[in-house]
């Protein structure tokens, strides 16, 4: 089994923000890796797995960091595949991550969700890997409408809590 998905994270402190988006891969059962390169600690290790990530059969990187979080960066900058960034809170409520992921130069584009949001980058991950797998696009489909099944359900339970005043 080769991998399709590549998360990649800055350090292993950041591996609790980025289970939700290896649980959400292993769900829709695309093979993934997980491992921790800096772009500031082992620049040499990120430029190899960047130059070689397409030929390895990766689709999408998922790159986490923090702080000056320039690792979605530096990596999109060696590859053509998609790379998906997720800033880290580690300081500045994680405000000095997102700018950092968010604002890269013409011809470097990194796709960027919210801060500590690996969720929502892994379910875009598998949009793009969807978009030329039907059975992907099914299963995908099924999940979200699993969200909306979820919220309608969380309505009706509302309905039923009581207090004097409210009026529905």
């Amino acid at each position: 089994m080769k991998p399709k998905v590549s998360i990649i994270m800055g350090s292993t402190s950041d591996l609790p923000v980025m289970e939700k988006a290896a649980a959400l891969l292993n769900e829709f059962e695309i093979p993934f890796e997980i491992n921790a390169l800096s772009a500031h600690r082992t620049p040499r290790e990120v430029e190899k797995f960047a130059s070689q990530a397409h030929d390895n059969g990766i689709e999408v990187i998922i790159a986490a960091a923090g702080m000056a979080a320039h690792l979605p960066g530096v990596i999109a900058s060696m590859t053509t595949i998609p790379v998906i960034g997720v800033p880290i809170n580690a300081s500045l409520d994680g405000m000095d991550a997102l700018l950092a992921i968010v604002q890269m130069p013409p011809g470097i584009p990194v796709a960027t969700v919210g801060i500590n949001a690996s969720l929502n980058a892994a379910i875009l991950a598998v949009q793009m890997l969807a978009v030329g797998d039907e059975k992907l696009q099914t299963k995908l489909s099924q999940y979200k409408e699993s969200l909306k099944k979820k919220i309608v359900e969380a309505n009706e339970q509302l309905a039923q809590v009581k207090y004097k005043f409210k009026t529905n």
